[in-house]
This record gives C-alpha cells, structure tokens and sequence, in this order.
C-alpha cells in the first residue's frame, strides 16, 4: 500500500551532499493537498519523495479517481515521463507535508547516462512496480470488496497511513457508497 524505497533515498541524499552546484538537485517542500504533478501537464523534474506520503492516481474521463499506489520516502516520480518523453501519465497530490529531492531533466539526462548505479535502482523500481501491480490487479480480481477492504485496513493501521474514505474508495476502485457498506459488513466480521 505504501511503497517506500531506502536505498533510493540514501542514494539521492549522497548525490546531494556530493553536489558542489546545489541548483542541479533542490530540496522543495509541498503541503497536504499540493500537486507534485499533474496529469497531462509537461513535467520538467524528476522527484524524489525525502519525507512524507503522496498519492498516485488517474482521473479518469468521467472525473473519477483511481489511486495507484501511496509513495513514500525513496521513491521517484516523473522517471517514465522522462525516458518516454510525454506528459503525466498521472496525478502525485501530497496527503500529508512532503519534502522533495527535484533534479531537473538535464541533469538526470546526464546521471542516467553516466551513473550505473542509477540505472540498476531504476531497473529495481521497474521490476517492483510490475510485480506489484500485477498481484494487486489479482487481488482485486479475486477477491471481495470486504476482504479487500480488511486488508487495506490492517495496512493501513500497520503503515500509519492517514487516508480519507474518499481515498480508500478510490484506491480499491469503489464508490464510496460501496466502500460505506463494506465498512458495515467488515466491522460487524472484525
């Protein structure tokens, strides 16, 4: 549920320290409810989270959210945009104040052609985001609105992760109507 990277964030805050031009990588401060990103727009960085807790999501046609994932600490953003050079895929809003390594496009043109250890974390990320989505695409097939639910609930408790029932709606791919009955449902089994 929330995705976490530390060995991209100790990677970052070394290249930062390292960096005498201190413009090359900026430290940026979002509050809750800010846009990282938004869909369809040109992005011009690529972010690393620092601290604090960021959705993911699509907005959809009829203006309904799909949330992806919640980001954490080490993770990047705006990398896809940036090796296939187009828009936002999707929207990354802060849930909670979140602090941000921004390096712009030319100089992560220059590291992803010269740091090799940049590569292989990329490569990681890409590889953890496939597996993850595929098995929760599975899950969600499989299974219930209600066990779906208990499940993010017990995350949600375990991860300390403040998340509105719009949020929880949205990230299970509900109406909050639906979500609202299978709170009912999962309270009265729990």
């Amino acid at each position: 549920m929330l995705r976490k990277n530390q060995t991209f964030l100790t990677y970052i805050q070394r290249l930062y320290e390292q960096e005498n031009r201190k413009d090359k990588i900026l430290v940026k401060h979002y509050r809750k409810g800010d846009f990282l990103f938004s869909q369809d727009e040109k992005p011009t960085k690529v972010i690393f989270i620092k601290e604090g807790i960021t959705k993911c999501f699509f907005t959809e046609d009829n203006d309904k959210e799909y949330i992806l994932e919640f980001l954490g600490s080490g993770e990047i953003v705006g990398e896809i945009e940036f090796i296939k050079k187009i828009k936002c895929l999707c929207s990354i809003q802060a849930i909670t104040d979140v602090s941000v390594y921004a390096i712009a496009y030319d100089y992560f043109s220059e590291l992803v052609k010269t740091d090799l250890a940049l590569n292989n974390l990329l490569l990681d990320v890409f590889a953890e985001r496939i597996i993850n989505t595929s098995s929760r695409a599975s899950f969600q097939q499989l299974y219930t609105i209600e066990h779906s639910l208990g499940k993010l609930l017990e995350l949600q408790a375990k991860q300390e992760v403040p998340l509105s029932k719009e949020n929880m709606a949205s990230y299970l791919g509900v109406t909050i109507r639906s979500l609202n009955r299978a709170l009912k449902k999962v309270r009265i089994n729990y």
